[in-house]
C-alpha cells in the first residue's frame, strides 16, 4: 500500500506543478483564481496523504488550518477580482 501512496503523492505533486503554470500563465483573472483553488485543494489532499503514509495524525490539523486559510484567500481574491 505504501508504494501506491508514494506514487499518488508524486503524481499529485506533478499535477500541482501543472496548476502553478496555469496560475502564472492563465489568460484571465478567473482562470488564475480557479488554478489557485485547485492548488490549495491538491495541497490539502497531499498533506493528508503524507499524514496517512507517515502515520502521523497532527498533519490532519495542519490540513484543516490550511483549508481555512485557502478558503479565506479565495474569498478575498474573488472580491478583489469582482471590484
Amino acid at each position: 500500500m505504501t508504494k501506491i501512496l508514494t506514487f499518488a503523492v508524486l503524481f499529485l505533486a506533478i499535477t500541482i506543478i501543472g496548476s502553478i503554470y496555469r496560475a502564472i500563465k492563465g489568460p484571465s483573472a478567473a482562470d488564475r483564481l480557479i488554478a489557485i483553488n485547485v492548488i490549495g485543494t491538491k495541497t490539502i489532499v497531499l498533506i493528508l496523504m503524507i499524514s496517512l503514509l507517515l502515520g502521523e495524525t497532527f498533519f490532519v490539523d495542519v490540513a484543516i488550518v490550511y483549508a481555512l486559510i485557502s478558503f479565506v484567500a479565495s474569498i478575498v481574491i474573488a472580491n478583489y477580482i469582482q471590484n
